[in-house]
């Protein structure tokens, strides 16, 4: 296929009329979409709903465990200087 032939076939191509879309095509995707958004922004909220209850749930077990604290003794220790 020479020059000539190649924009021939590229003229003819661009000279088609438009792809026909059907008539629905536009509010259906428009639909989904907005139908993906909710979902995501759905699932988002329940991300951090999650963390904030997780945050909570360690916040509060830590003040009432106070895991920091050496536990008390369960032995006496070494009596000594007698």
């Amino acid at each position: 296929m020479n020059r000539a032939e190649r924009e021939a076939a590229v003229r003819r191509v661009m000279e088609r009329s438009a792809p026909r879309v059907p008539p629905g095509l536009c509010a259906d995707a428009v639909r989904r979409g907005g139908r993906v958004l909710r979902r995501r922004t759905l699932a988002r909220r329940l991300v951090w709903l999650l963390l904030l209850t997780a945050a909570v749930a360690f916040a509060v077990w830590a003040l009432t465990v106070q895991p920091w604290v050496e536990p008390p003794s369960k032995t006496t220790p070494p009596l000594s200087d007698w």
